[in-house]
């Protein structure tokens, strides 16, 4: 069962997730989300555990009855210049920036975090599956960034994202292998074995 609230309820809270961090190609996004304090849904849970077809059911509900709710996006390219841990927490951040209702408190799935102008937060290890507002944010963040991976799948239908949405699987690593890396890979990730040396050029 998810709680809705960190703190006691009486504070506005918003929770953040990403989505894509582990990805070889395409960017890493984030959503954050504040939700009203009699929000209640019984499917809603860490995206991971939904299927497609249920976090696409869930998406409107959210964007309709949250407070607030924002998508933020860092590029690949920009992944390469400050790293990936970097890149989520600036993708959150950019979305916490977009919140029409400014939070008193974030809770953020996961360990690591950097403040957020001058607002309190507290990190979470799986946060997605014990508070609402974490699961609803990683619920945008993955669908956002699915629909991201599929648009790009019709310039690049080699790498198969479409199916693996940029994540290292052995049919991703064989389409680099063949093809190269597209302008959407993250040339700072190791897109394939050591073993096997590719000259992506410049």
């Amino acid at each position: 069962m998810l709680k809705n609230f960190f703190l006691d309820g009486k504070v506005v809270e918003a929770g953040c997730d990403e989505a894509g961090r582990g990805c070889l190609a395409g960017p890493v996004f984030a959503a954050a989300v504040v939700l009203p304090p009699d929000f209640s849904n019984a499917l809603l849970n860490d995206s991971k555990q939904l299927t497609e077809r249920q976090r696409y059911k869930l998406r409107p509900i959210i964007e309709k009855e949250a407070l607030a709710w924002g998508v933020g996006i860092v590029t690949a390219r920009e992944i390469d210049e400050i790293n990936i841990l970097n890149a989520s927490i600036l993708a959150m951040h950019r979305a916490l920036d977009m919140l029409s209702v400014r939070p008193e408190f974030i809770i953020v799935d996961g360990n690591r975090f950097k403040q957020y102008r001058d607002v309190k937060s507290q990190t979470v290890v799986k946060g997605d599956g014990k508070y609402m507002s974490i699961a609803a944010a990683s619920v945008l963040a993955k669908t956002y960034r699915d629909d991201y991976m599929n648009a790009i799948d019709a310039d690049f239908p080699e790498y198969l994202w479409r199916k693996n949405k940029g994540y290292p699987t052995t049919e991703h690593r064989a389409a680099i292998a063949e093809h190269g890396a597209s302008p959407h890979h993250r040339m700072s990730f190791a897109l394939l074995p050591q073993q096997l040396k590719l000259d992506f050029g410049g």
